[in-house]
């Protein structure tokens, strides 16, 4: 088994480290964020660093690279306070890419990749209509990472959209189903398939499939 170390790490060529450390941590979500500016131009760009914060009260967060350059999902969520959070499709990839150029601010994304832009229940920032499953978010606060300026920026789940044969009886949603894709690393595109799902862990009992009376 190969060993690196930090001062390897260290050592390594710029784009070599990036793609090593970008993967080696696991599949990451794979999302589009959109917003809208105060000029009324929207925006979408990729973003694989989503997660869940809390489900009571519902919240996701994220991480936005340092501000030494302009940051214009980050400008527009400060200014306007709204954005959503667009899942990943296999038939999308390519497009979802290509949101990752640098863009100037007054161009639209949207115009450029051939994502559509959708409004939905008077909601002041975009969806992206291809997406199959669409959550609504509020700005709520930021936090910064001092060890390399970034910031994490947490955010209030207002509304979610998704195809209800989706949907489990408990609420849970099978994403394989939707279609949705993960990111690994900082440009392959995986999907994911079900392996199984299990109940609730308890010291002492067995592991018990929701698939199966078959315990592991």
């Amino acid at each position: 088994m190969k060993h690196i170390t930090s001062q390897d790490i260290q050592e390594m060529k710029k784009v070599y480290r990036l793609n090593l450390i970008n993967s080696c941590t696991g599949y990451k979500s794979a999302n589009l964020i959109a917003t809208r500016s105060k000029a009324g131009i929207p925006n979408v760009a990729v973003f694989s660093s989503i997660t869940h914060i809390g489900s009571e009260p519902a919240m996701l967060g994220f991480v936005t690279r340092p501000l030494t350059v302009a940051r214009n999902t980050y400008k527009n969520i400060k200014e306007t306070s709204y954005f959503t959070v667009n899942h990943i499709h296999e038939e999308m990839i390519q497009k979802a890419h290509q949101t990752a150029a640098k863009y100037d601010e007054e161009i639209s994304e949207f115009e450029k990749t051939g994502l559509e832009e959708e409004y939905l229940n008077d909601f002041q920032a975009p969806y992206v209509k291809q997406s199959e499953i669409k959550l609504g978010c509020k700005f709520l606060n930021e936090y910064e990472i001092k060890e390399n300026d970034t910031l994490l920026i947490v955010a209030a789940i207002e509304h979610i959209y998704f195809d209800e044969g989706i949907q489990m009886p408990d609420g849970w949603l099978r994403l394989d189903d939707a279609g949705t894709v993960a990111v690994n690393g900082l440009d392959g595109y995986s999907l994911p398939s079900l392996l199984d799902r299990f109940h609730y862990a308890r010291p002492g009992q067995e592991v018990r499939s929701f698939f199966s009376q078959k315990s592991n």
